[in-house]
């Protein structure tokens, strides 16, 4: 029986207690192991499987933001001069189909025992997240990288921000801190302080802007509540998920999420499930907190699954994680909050929705569905 929302609210808070944001760095400088011909991207490995369009657009992206130029990150990809490895097989998660280069900044989350990275949310579409082929996305990158490093790096690491004071308030405030991150953003930029007013003003413009340190918080969760699952994303061709304990991903088919579309963007095609952001929805929130939510379930009305409000008490555990176990046990799969991401050349934002893992993921016999 699904417990009062004020009991839930208060249990889910409980998962990020000791999750702060401590910093901002370079990827290079936290995963020097990696090296410059490593990029990360979103979900289980592509094992050769040709780039969706976005994911192209992002990983150029990437390597010119790095130093290089267009022509020639176009070339190192389409000729496998870097490679391109799971994030969160790194201590990184990354938002829908952005790729994540070295040099590029990151947000540090977590505590002392344990941190988990996240790449910036750059801006409003066109962004990296988005797949666009949009060349301003490096240039707000870069503005958004100078700020971060300039303002937040010492006052981060001087106090650390709390990240479970942002979730308590998203759910008193109706918003699940995936499809609707605006009262975390708010809680964020209020927690920062002063700032020059032309970077506390995008920010502000950009409700995703705290996307990524939630993504970060709920991967350190997910690890420090002793959580069944270590890893969950897509990577828009299969989705996949890691048990705890084991190195290998078990995928299945990425299918598109369903949802309304942007005006304009009724026949677009989209890609399958992108992105390292299901880590939000594995910890109770984002879809198994769409109960705090009548809005959102109430434009979905018509798409959502029947049974959705008992979904959360079917398929996460005692402490409010999404658990393999119990996925198995009740044949149901959790909800997954994603946008839907263009698959036109030119990537972009095409809508947003939610997506059914396949249940089979998540019985102990199945390695790989294809």
């Amino acid at each position: 029986m699904p417990i009062p929302l004020d009991a839930k609210r208060a249990q889910l808070a409980t998962l990020f207690d000791g999750a702060c944001l401590r910093g901002v760095a370079r990827l290079g400088d936290m995963k020097p192991a990696l090296g410059d011909d490593v990029l990360l991207h979103a979900g289980p490995p592509l094992d050769g499987r040709v780039l969706s369009q976005p994911i192209r657009n992002a990983a150029i992206h990437a390597l010119v933001y790095a130093g290089k130029h267009v022509d020639a990150a176009a070339d190192a990809i389409d000729t496998g001069a870097v490679r391109l490895v799971p994030a969160q097989d790194h201590g990184v998660v990354t938002p829908l189909a952005q790729v994540v280069s070295s040099a590029m900044p990151v947000w540090r989350v977590g505590d002392d025992r344990h941190e988990v990275l996240a790449p910036i949310a750059e801006s409003v579409p066109p962004a990296l997240r988005f797949g666009s082929a949009d060349a301003v996305c490096v240039r707000h990158l870069h503005e958004q990288a100078d700020w971060a490093f300039d303002q937040l790096g010492a006052r981060l690491a001087a106090t650390p921000l709390a990240v479970r004071d942002w979730i308590d308030a998203s759910l008193q405030a109706g918003d699940e801190c995936h499809a609707r991150t605006g009262e975390a953003n708010a809680q964020l930029l209020a927690a920062l302080g002063d700032l020059p007013a032309a970077y506390g003003e995008t920010i502000a413009a950009n409700a995703n802007f705290v996307l990524p340190m939630l993504m970060a918080a709920s991967a350190w969760a997910m690890q420090a509540n002793g959580g069944s699952i270590a890893a969950v994303g897509g990577n828009g061709a299969v989705f996949g998920v890691r048990f705890a304990g084991e190195r290998h991903w078990r995928t299945c088919a990425a299918t598109a999420p369903i949802g309304p579309r942007l005006p304009g963007c009724e026949d677009v095609p989209v890609i399958g499930a992108v992105g390292d952001s299901p880590v939000i929805d594995f910890c109770g929130l984002g879809g198994q907190a769409l109960g705090f939510v009548p809005a959102l379930s109430q434009a979905w009305d018509a798409l959502l699954p029947a049974d959705w409000p008992e979904r959360a008490a079917a398929v996460t555990d005692d402490i409010g994680l999404v658990c393999r176990h119990r996925i198995a046990a009740s044949g149901r799969s959790p909800l997954v909050h994603l946008a839907m991401v263009s698959a036109a050349r030119a990537g972009g934002l095409a809508g947003r929705g939610f997506y059914e893992p396949d249940v089979s993921l998540f019985q102990s016999a199945r390695t790989t569905v294809t």
